[in-house]
C-alpha cells in the first residue's frame, strides 16, 4: 500500500462558526482570522494505492459552482485534484473508487464536473463512488439548517450515472482499509481507517478537522449534535492514543498529521509532520 496526499486547495470559512464556543481570544492563536473574521482552511485529500486499486478519499470543492457562491467562501490556491493526482502520476481515469466522508459541498464538491455544456458527469469515469444510506438520505431530504450544505448537483448525478454504491459501518473497502461511522457533524459520516506501515492512520473529515480542534470544546458550529461529537471525541482520542495511530486532517491549513500523546489535561498533539516525511 502506498498514500498520497492530494491537495485541492484553500477557502475560507468563519473563525466563530469553525471553533464554536471557543472565545476568539483562544482561537485566534491556532488559526489567525482577517478583517472579516474568516479563517484559511486546507482541502486536503488522500489517495490509496492498493494492489489495482486507486482510492481517492474526498474530492474538495470542485469549481462548477456560481461566482457568488463562491464568493462566500474564496476558494484559493494553485492546487487543483488534477494538478495533484498528476503529480503521482495519475489521471482522473485511473481512480476505481471515490470514498466520500460526507456530502457536504467542500468534501463533494469535485465529485461531479460541469461540461460547457451544462451536463454534469461524474469526474472519475470509472470509479465507483462510495456513500451509506443514512447519510445519503439526509443529503437528499435535508433538514433547515443543512440544507446549504448538501447541493445536489454534487453527487445526485453519481447515482444517475450508476457509480454509487453504499457501505455499512465497520465495512472494508479493500484490504487495509475499513470505514467506522460518527454521528455529531453530521449523520454517518465515515472515518477511514487505514493499515499502513504497522500503524493506523484515520482520516478524521470533519470530526477533528485540524490539529487546533483536538481539544474537547473545541468543536465546530456546523456540527449538527456537537454533545455527540464531544462523546465522540471522548471515546476517539483515547483509543487513538493508546494504540499509537496518526491523525490525518483534511482542513488544517498546515499541518497534514500528527501523533497524540497523553498529559493529565488529555490526549494532545504530540508530533506535527508531513504524510511524505513520515
Amino acid at each position: 500500500m502506498t498514500l498520497y496526499t492530494i491537495d485541492t486547495g484553500f477557502f475560507k470559512l468563519d473563525g466563530g462558526a469553525m471553533f464554536g464556543v471557543v472565545p476568539k481570544t483562544l482561537w485566534y492563536k491556532l488559526n489567525p482570522s482577517d478583517d472579516k473574521n474568516l479563517c484559511t482552511w486546507a482541502m486536503r485529500c488522500l489517495l490509496i494505492e492498493q494492489g489495482d486499486r486507486l482510492i481517492l478519499v474526498d474530492t474538495g470543492i470542485g469549481n462548477k459552482q456560481s461566482e457568488k457562491f463562491f464568493s462566500h467562501f474564496r476558494p484559493h490556491g494553485d492546487d487543483t485534484i488534477e494538478k495533484s493526482l498528476a503529480k503521482h502520476g495519475f489521471g482522473l481515469a485511473d481512480i476505481t473508487d471515490v470514498l466520500l466522508t460526507h456530502l457536504h459541498f467542500d468534501h463533494v464538491g469535485g465529485a461531479v464536473t460541469r461540461l460547457a455544456n451544462g451536463t454534469l458527469i461524474p469526474t472519475f469515469p470509472n470509479a465507483t463512488y462510495w456513500s451509506n444510506e443514512a447519510h445519503w438520505q439526509t443529503a437528499t431530504v435535508p433538514n433547515a439548517r443543512e440544507k446549504a450544505s448538501f447541493l445536489k448537483e454534487n453527487f445526485e448525478p453519481i447515482k444517475s450515472n450508476g457509480q454509487l454504491q453504499m457501505l455499512t459501518d465497520g465495512a472494508n473497502i479493500c484490504e487495509g482499509v475499513h470505514v467506522k461511522f460518527v454521528y455529531g457533524h453530521t449523520e454517518a459520516m465515515m472515518l477511514p481507517h487505514i493499515q499502513y506501515k504497522g500503524k493506523e492512520i484515520i482520516y478524521m473529515a470533519d470530526l477533528i478537522p485540524s490539529a487546533g480542534h483536538i481539544r474537547l470544546p473545541y468543536i465546530m458550529a456546523y456540527d449538527m449534535q456537537p454533545l455527540k461529537t464531544l462523546a465522540e471525541k471522548e471515546a476517539y482520542l483515547p483509543q487513538a492514543c493508546a494504540a499509537g495511530s496518526i491523525l490525518f486532517f483534511e482542513h488544517d491549513r498546515i499541518n497534514e498529521c500528527c501523533s497524540l500523546k497523553q498529559t493529565e489535561r488529555g490526549v494532545t498533539v504530540d508530533q506535527l509532520f508531513k504524510l511524505e516525511d513520515w
